[in-house]
C-alpha cells in the first residue's frame, strides 16, 4: 500500500505567514489537513519582502510550530507569492505541427506554449505562469485539448503572469534560508481558486476576490480557464487605518473595533448602539457603532469599485453567472456578502476550502484558503486531467535552482 505523502503550502502575507500541511493518500477523494499554523509576518509589506532577516525569522517560527504538530521535518513546500508587482497579459503562440501525418502530439502543445512565452516582458520581470486558455487547429477555435487531432497549424491563446525578478528571488531566498526546498512558486490567487471554487463555477464564469491585509487579488475564470488576473494595492489594513483616523484611536484599538464590532452595512447597525473603549483597551471614550460601519462601508465600496473596473476591462462587469466568491482574512466582516451583491450586481458568497477534511477548526477560516489552495495545487500538478493545461507549467524553477545552488555553496 502506498504511504501517505505530506504536502506543505506556505502563504507569505503582509500581516501573517500561514502554513498548511496536508496528507495525500492515493484513492482518497479528500485531502486530509493535518496541521495549520499562523504567525505574524515581519519584514513583509504589501506582499513584498522588505527585510530578509525578519521574514526568515517569522517563517522559521511558523515552521517550528508545524513540525511540532506533525512530528516530522518540513523539507519541501509550495510557496505563494503576492504583491502589486504581479502583472498579467494576454499572449498568442503559433507553430507548425511537426509530424508528417499532421497528428498533434504533446510535444507540439509544449512547443506552442513556449511560443506564447515569447512576449516582451517589462525590464527586470520574468514569467511566473503560462496559463493556456484555448487552442486553435487550422482556424478551428475553442479547442481545449488538441492532442490526437490532425492539422498543420496549431495556435494557443494564453494568459502570461509575470513577477518582478528581484521580489521572486527575495521570496525564494527567505524560504531556502529556513532550510526548506521550494517545489514551485505560485501566485496566491491562483492557489486560492484551487481551494474555493468548483470546476462548474470555473466553466460558468466566476470571480475570486481575495481580500488580504495590504492587497486585494482578483482572478476571473470562464470556460474552465483563467481569463484575467489583477492584484490591487488596497486591503483590509486600509480599513483599519481609516478607522484609526476617523475615530482618532490607535491602530491596535482600530483593529479590535473592526474585528469585534465592525459591520459592512450601515443600514443593519442600530444608530444608538455604542462601544465603550475601556472594555477593549486602556483608552477611554464611547464609539458609535454606526459611525464605525460608515467608515468600513465607504472603504469596502472603494475596494469593490476597483475590482469592478478590472471586470469592465474584460467586459465581465455584472455578467458572471457563478458570481463573486469572497475569501481572505478581510472577508470575515459581517454584511460583506450583501454589499458585494449590491456593488457587483451579481451573486456573491464566501469562499471556504472545499474537498478537504480535518479535525482542525481553522480549516474553515477564510484566512487559510491560500495555504490550503497551495496543497490542492500540488495535487493538481501531480494528477493532471486529460485536456486540462491549467495550472500545470513551472517557470520559476530556473530561479529557485540557482538560489538553491548558491545557498548550497554557502553551507558549511
Amino acid at each position: 500500500m502506498a504511504q501517505p505523502q505530506l504536502i506543505t503550502g506556505i502563504d507569505i502575507g503582509s500581516s501573517a505567514i500561514r502554513i498548511a500541511v496536508a496528507q495525500s493518500q492515493p484513492g482518497q477523494p479528500h485531502l486530509q489537513i493535518v496541521a495549520l499554523a499562523e504567525v505574524p509576518s515581519e519584514g513583509i509589506n504589501k506582499g513584498v519582502v522588505t527585510s530578509i532577516e525578519d521574514a526568515v525569522s517569522s517563517m522559521s517560527s511558523g515552521l517550528e510550530q508545524i513540525e511540532r504538530m506533525t512530528g516530522a521535518p518540513i523539507e519541501h513546500a509550495w510557496v505563494a507569492i503576492n504583491g502589486s508587482h504581479i502583472l498579467a497579459q494576454a499572449s498568442h503562440g503559433v507553430i507548425a505541427v511537426s509530424k508528417p501525418n499532421g497528428e498533434i502530439g504533446e510535444d507540439d502543445v509544449k512547443r506552442v506554449i513556449e511560443a506564447a512565452q515569447a512576449v516582451a516582458t517589462p525590464p527586470n520581470y520574468e514569467i511566473l505562469h503560462v496559463l493556456p486558455r484555448s487552442f486553435t487547429v487550422d482556424s478551428q477555435p475553442g479547442i481545449k485539448d488538441p492532442v490526437g487531432m490532425t492539422g498543420v497549424r496549431l495556435e494557443v491563446e494564453a494568459q502570461i503572469i509575470e513577477g518582478q525578478s528581484a521580489q521572486i528571488k527575495n521570496v525564494t531566498k527567505c524560504v531556502y534560508r529556513t532550510g526548506v526546498d521550494i517545489e514551485d512558486i505560485v501566485v496566491g490567487v491562483l492557489a486560492n481558486a484551487e481551494a474555493v471554487v468548483s470546476k462548474r463555477q470555473k466553466d460558468l464564469g466566476v470571480a475570486v476576490v481575495n481580500i488580504g491585509s495590504s492587497t486585494t487579488s482578483l482572478l476571473v475564470c470562464e470556460e474552465g480557464d483563467p481569463l484575467h488576473v489583477a492584484i490591487l494595492p488596497v486591503g483590509s489594513g486600509h480599513i483599519t487605518n481609516d478607522i484609526a483616523i476617523g475615530l482618532r484611536t490607535s491602530i491596535d484599538v482600530a483593529e479590535r473595533l473592526k474585528i469585534d464590532y465592525g459591520h459592512a452595512l450601515v443600514e443593519e447597525v442600530n444608530k444608538r448602539e455604542e462601544v465603550n473603549l475601556a472594555d477593549i483597551s486602556n483608552e477611554e471614550g464611547m464609539i458609535n457603532r454606526r459611525q464605525l460601519a460608515e467608515i468600513i462601508e465607504a472603504r469596502l465600496e472603494e475596494i469593490f469599485d476597483l475590482v469592478d473596473k478590472e471586470l469592465k476591462k474584460i467586459d465581465r462587469s455584472g455578467s458572471l453567472p457563478a458570481g463573486i466568491v469572497l475569501t481572505g482574512g478581510g472577508a470575515k466582516l459581517p454584511g460583506l456578502v450583501a454589499i458585494a451583491k449590491k456593488q457587483f450586481r451579481l451573486p456573491a458568497s464566501l469562499g471556504y476550502a472545499m474537498d478537504v477534511s480535518s479535525s482542525l477548526e481553522k480549516v474553515n477560516d477564510l484566512s487559510f484558503t491560500t495555504a490550503i489552495g497551495l496543497v490542492r495545487w500540488s495535487v493538481a500538478q501531480l494528477t493532471v486531467e486529460p485536456g486540462s493545461h491549467w495550472p500545470r507549467f513551472k517557470s520559476v524553477q530556473q530561479v529557485t535552482s540557482v538560489v538553491k545552488k548558491w545557498f548550497g555553496a554557502l553551507a558549511p
